[in-house]
Protein backbone atom coordinates (compact mmCIF):
# COMPACT_ATOMS: atom_id res chain seq x y z
CA UNK A 1 0.00 0.00 0.00
CA UNK A 2 0.93 3.47 -0.75
CA UNK A 3 -0.71 4.81 2.05
CA UNK A 4 1.49 7.19 4.77
CA UNK A 5 3.79 5.34 7.02
CA UNK A 6 7.13 5.35 8.67
CA UNK A 7 8.10 3.06 6.63
CA UNK A 8 9.33 3.97 2.73
CA UNK A 9 8.04 2.82 -0.45
CA UNK A 10 10.86 0.28 -2.16
CA UNK A 11 11.28 0.96 -6.40
CA UNK A 12 13.22 -2.50 -7.55
CA UNK A 13 14.68 -1.32 -11.37
CA UNK A 14 16.05 -3.87 -13.36
CA UNK A 15 19.22 -2.22 -15.81
CA UNK A 16 19.88 -3.66 -19.42
CA UNK A 17 17.06 -2.36 -21.06
CA UNK A 18 15.10 -0.86 -18.54
CA UNK A 19 17.69 2.22 -17.16
CA UNK A 20 20.29 1.43 -20.36
CA UNK A 21 19.34 1.48 -23.52
CA UNK A 22 20.89 -1.71 -24.99
CA UNK A 23 21.68 -4.78 -23.08
CA UNK A 24 24.87 -3.96 -21.59
CA UNK A 25 26.35 -8.06 -21.39
CA UNK A 26 25.32 -8.07 -25.18
CA UNK A 27 27.40 -4.85 -26.25
CA UNK A 28 30.38 -6.71 -24.12
CA UNK A 29 29.75 -10.03 -25.64
CA UNK A 30 28.96 -8.52 -28.72
CA UNK A 31 32.54 -6.59 -28.76
CA UNK A 32 34.93 -9.06 -27.16
CA UNK A 33 33.05 -12.79 -27.15
CA UNK A 34 35.04 -15.46 -28.27
CA UNK A 35 33.19 -18.33 -30.24
CA UNK A 36 30.69 -19.91 -28.51
CA UNK A 37 28.53 -17.20 -26.77
CA UNK A 38 25.67 -17.49 -29.87
CA UNK A 39 25.60 -21.05 -28.59
CA UNK A 40 25.29 -20.72 -24.83
CA UNK A 41 22.67 -18.09 -25.32
CA UNK A 42 20.07 -20.43 -28.16
CA UNK A 43 20.62 -22.99 -25.38
CA UNK A 44 19.21 -20.25 -22.74
CA UNK A 45 16.91 -19.02 -24.77
CA UNK A 46 15.47 -22.69 -25.71
CA UNK A 47 15.36 -23.38 -21.65
CA UNK A 48 18.01 -26.26 -21.88
CA UNK A 49 20.58 -24.01 -19.43
CA UNK A 50 19.66 -21.40 -17.15
CA UNK A 51 20.59 -17.41 -17.58
CA UNK A 52 23.43 -18.57 -14.39
CA UNK A 53 24.58 -20.96 -16.35
CA UNK A 54 24.91 -19.46 -19.48
CA UNK A 55 26.05 -15.99 -18.60
CA UNK A 56 29.18 -17.74 -16.41
CA UNK A 57 29.77 -20.09 -19.76
CA UNK A 58 29.76 -17.01 -21.80
CA UNK A 59 31.69 -14.19 -19.41
CA UNK A 60 34.34 -16.89 -19.09
CA UNK A 61 34.85 -16.30 -23.47
CA UNK A 62 35.34 -12.63 -22.70
CA UNK A 63 38.62 -11.28 -24.12
CA UNK A 64 39.03 -8.06 -23.30
CA UNK A 65 41.36 -5.62 -21.05
CA UNK A 66 40.17 -3.56 -18.43
CA UNK A 67 40.51 -0.39 -20.34
CA UNK A 68 39.63 -2.03 -23.13
CA UNK A 69 36.13 -3.10 -21.44
CA UNK A 70 35.77 0.54 -19.66
CA UNK A 71 35.96 2.40 -23.14
CA UNK A 72 32.85 0.03 -24.59
CA UNK A 73 31.11 0.98 -21.27
CA UNK A 74 31.02 4.82 -22.22
CA UNK A 75 29.23 4.08 -25.36
CA UNK A 76 26.25 2.67 -22.94
CA UNK A 77 23.56 4.77 -23.08
CA UNK A 78 21.23 5.43 -20.61
CA UNK A 79 17.35 6.79 -20.49
CA UNK A 80 17.41 10.17 -20.67
CA UNK A 81 14.62 10.48 -17.70
CA UNK A 82 15.92 8.17 -15.05
CA UNK A 83 18.24 10.88 -13.02
CA UNK A 84 15.33 13.15 -12.67
CA UNK A 85 13.23 9.69 -11.97
CA UNK A 86 15.53 9.19 -8.90
CA UNK A 87 16.11 12.81 -7.16
CA UNK A 88 12.23 12.70 -7.81
CA UNK A 89 12.22 9.12 -5.90
CA UNK A 90 14.75 10.31 -3.53
CA UNK A 91 12.82 13.58 -2.31
CA UNK A 92 10.05 11.37 -1.47
CA UNK A 93 12.09 9.53 0.89
CA UNK A 94 11.44 6.39 -1.06
CA UNK A 95 14.50 3.82 -1.72
CA UNK A 96 15.74 2.85 -5.14
CA UNK A 97 17.27 -0.64 -5.67
CA UNK A 98 18.55 -1.55 -9.14
CA UNK A 99 18.10 -5.58 -8.99
CA UNK A 100 20.02 -6.53 -12.35
CA UNK A 101 20.89 -10.37 -13.58
CA UNK A 102 23.87 -8.40 -15.63
CA UNK A 103 27.23 -7.17 -14.49
CA UNK A 104 28.18 -5.12 -11.48
CA UNK A 105 30.85 -3.58 -12.88
CA UNK A 106 29.77 -2.41 -15.89
CA UNK A 107 26.17 -0.87 -14.22
CA UNK A 108 28.10 0.71 -11.75
CA UNK A 109 30.66 2.51 -14.35
CA UNK A 110 27.88 3.59 -16.43
CA UNK A 111 25.95 4.85 -13.16
CA UNK A 112 28.98 6.96 -12.29
CA UNK A 113 29.20 8.63 -15.47
CA UNK A 114 25.93 10.28 -14.84
CA UNK A 115 26.63 10.97 -11.21
CA UNK A 116 24.53 8.01 -10.10
CA UNK A 117 27.08 6.41 -8.22
CA UNK A 118 25.27 6.16 -4.91
CA UNK A 119 22.31 3.75 -5.78
CA UNK A 120 22.31 0.38 -4.16
CA UNK A 121 23.67 -1.97 -7.51
CA UNK A 122 22.55 -5.79 -6.52
CA UNK A 123 23.92 -7.94 -9.76
CA UNK A 124 26.46 -10.44 -10.44
CA UNK A 125 29.88 -10.29 -9.42
CA UNK A 126 32.28 -9.89 -12.52
CA UNK A 127 35.91 -10.44 -11.15
CA UNK A 128 38.95 -10.42 -13.66
CA UNK A 129 41.26 -13.36 -13.17
CA UNK A 130 43.71 -12.24 -15.86
CA UNK A 131 44.43 -9.33 -18.12
CA UNK A 132 42.49 -10.24 -20.42
CA UNK A 133 40.40 -13.05 -18.72
CA UNK A 134 36.83 -12.45 -16.33
CA UNK A 135 34.74 -14.78 -14.54
CA UNK A 136 31.28 -13.88 -13.03
CA UNK A 137 30.48 -14.58 -9.51
CA UNK A 138 26.53 -14.68 -8.14
CA UNK A 139 26.28 -13.14 -4.60
CA UNK A 140 22.68 -12.99 -4.62
CA UNK A 141 21.93 -16.60 -6.39
CA UNK A 142 19.50 -19.18 -4.45
CA UNK A 143 19.56 -22.98 -5.39
CA UNK A 144 15.74 -22.70 -5.29
CA UNK A 145 14.90 -20.31 -7.91
CA UNK A 146 12.99 -21.26 -10.61
CA UNK A 147 14.35 -19.70 -13.37
CA UNK A 148 18.22 -20.76 -12.42
CA UNK A 149 18.88 -16.83 -13.22
CA UNK A 150 22.16 -15.90 -11.11
CA UNK A 151 20.30 -13.16 -9.30
CA UNK A 152 17.36 -14.17 -7.70
CA UNK A 153 15.01 -11.09 -7.77
CA UNK A 154 12.11 -12.92 -5.45
CA UNK A 155 14.53 -13.09 -3.11
CA UNK A 156 15.67 -9.69 -2.74
CA UNK A 157 12.04 -8.27 -3.06
CA UNK A 158 11.27 -10.95 0.00
CA UNK A 159 13.81 -9.74 2.10
CA UNK A 160 12.70 -6.22 2.29
CA UNK A 161 9.02 -6.54 2.03
CA UNK A 162 8.33 -6.64 5.90
CA UNK A 163 10.30 -3.12 6.24
CA UNK A 164 8.77 -1.20 3.23
CA UNK A 165 5.02 -0.08 3.14
CA UNK A 166 4.71 -1.35 -0.80
CA UNK A 167 6.73 -2.83 -4.14
CA UNK A 168 7.52 -0.67 -7.26
CA UNK A 169 9.03 -2.58 -9.94
CA UNK A 170 10.17 -1.54 -13.17
CA UNK A 171 11.46 -4.36 -15.65
CA UNK A 172 11.24 -5.11 -19.05
CA UNK A 173 12.51 -8.96 -19.74
CA UNK A 174 13.01 -12.44 -18.74
CA UNK A 175 15.31 -11.79 -15.40
CA UNK A 176 11.88 -10.06 -14.40
CA UNK A 177 9.41 -12.11 -14.77
CA UNK A 178 9.30 -14.15 -11.73
CA UNK A 179 9.98 -11.24 -9.42
CA UNK A 180 6.82 -9.61 -11.20
CA UNK A 181 4.58 -11.70 -9.53
CA UNK A 182 5.14 -10.41 -6.34
CA UNK A 183 5.47 -6.89 -6.59
CA UNK A 184 2.53 -4.74 -5.78
CA UNK A 185 3.02 -2.40 -8.82
CA UNK A 186 4.41 -3.25 -11.77
CA UNK A 187 5.49 -0.83 -14.64
CA UNK A 188 6.24 -3.13 -17.73
CA UNK A 189 8.08 -2.43 -21.13
CA UNK A 190 9.78 -4.73 -23.61
CA UNK A 191 9.22 -8.55 -23.30
CA UNK A 192 7.67 -7.81 -19.69
CA UNK A 193 4.43 -6.55 -21.12
CA UNK A 194 3.99 -9.80 -22.89
CA UNK A 195 4.69 -11.99 -20.25
CA UNK A 196 2.28 -10.16 -17.68
CA UNK A 197 -0.38 -10.19 -20.37
CA UNK A 198 0.11 -14.15 -20.49
CA UNK A 199 0.20 -14.94 -16.76
CA UNK A 200 -2.29 -12.77 -15.81
CA UNK A 201 -0.31 -9.92 -13.72
CA UNK A 202 -1.53 -6.57 -13.26
CA UNK A 203 0.84 -3.76 -14.99
CA UNK A 204 1.28 -0.39 -16.33
CA UNK A 205 2.89 -0.33 -19.49
CA UNK A 206 5.71 2.54 -20.33
CA UNK A 207 8.33 3.30 -22.93
CA UNK A 208 10.75 4.69 -20.74
CA UNK A 209 10.98 6.72 -17.34
CA UNK A 210 9.19 9.89 -18.80
CA UNK A 211 5.85 7.27 -18.17
CA UNK A 212 7.38 6.07 -14.94
CA UNK A 213 7.48 10.30 -13.86
CA UNK A 214 3.79 10.41 -14.97
CA UNK A 215 2.95 7.57 -13.09
CA UNK A 216 4.68 8.95 -9.86
CA UNK A 217 3.47 12.07 -9.87
CA UNK A 218 -0.15 10.26 -9.63
CA UNK A 219 1.08 7.83 -7.13
CA UNK A 220 2.38 10.84 -5.26
CA UNK A 221 -0.55 13.16 -5.17
CA UNK A 222 -2.52 10.11 -3.97
CA UNK A 223 -1.34 8.65 -0.30
CA UNK A 224 -4.14 6.22 -0.07
CA UNK A 225 -3.76 4.75 -2.93
CA UNK A 226 -3.26 0.86 -3.13
CA UNK A 227 -0.17 0.35 -5.47
CA UNK A 228 -1.77 -2.70 -6.70
CA UNK A 229 -4.83 -0.71 -7.51
CA UNK A 230 -3.82 -0.54 -11.27
CA UNK A 231 -7.00 0.05 -12.48
CA UNK A 232 -7.49 3.46 -10.31
CA UNK A 233 -4.62 5.23 -12.34
CA UNK A 234 -5.76 7.21 -14.95
CA UNK A 235 -4.89 5.09 -18.21
CA UNK A 236 -3.93 8.23 -20.31
CA UNK A 237 -1.00 8.63 -17.91
CA UNK A 238 1.05 5.21 -20.13
CA UNK A 239 1.19 4.51 -23.57
CA UNK A 240 -1.18 1.81 -25.40
CA UNK A 241 0.21 -2.18 -24.89
CA UNK A 242 2.93 -2.85 -26.89
CA UNK A 243 2.33 -5.64 -29.31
Amino acid sequence: MFEQSDNPLMILCDFDGTISERDVTDVLLQRFGQSGCAELEAAWEAGEIGSRQCMSRQIALLDASQSELDDCLREVAIDPHFKRFCETAAAAKAVVHIVSDGLDYAIRAILQRHDLGSIPVFANRLVQTGERRWRLDFPYAAPDCEKRSGHCKCRHLARYRQAVRGVLYVGDGASDYCVSQHADLVLAKGNLIRYCDQAGISYRPVMGFADVLRLWKVLWSNPALRLSSVSALPANLSPPHIT
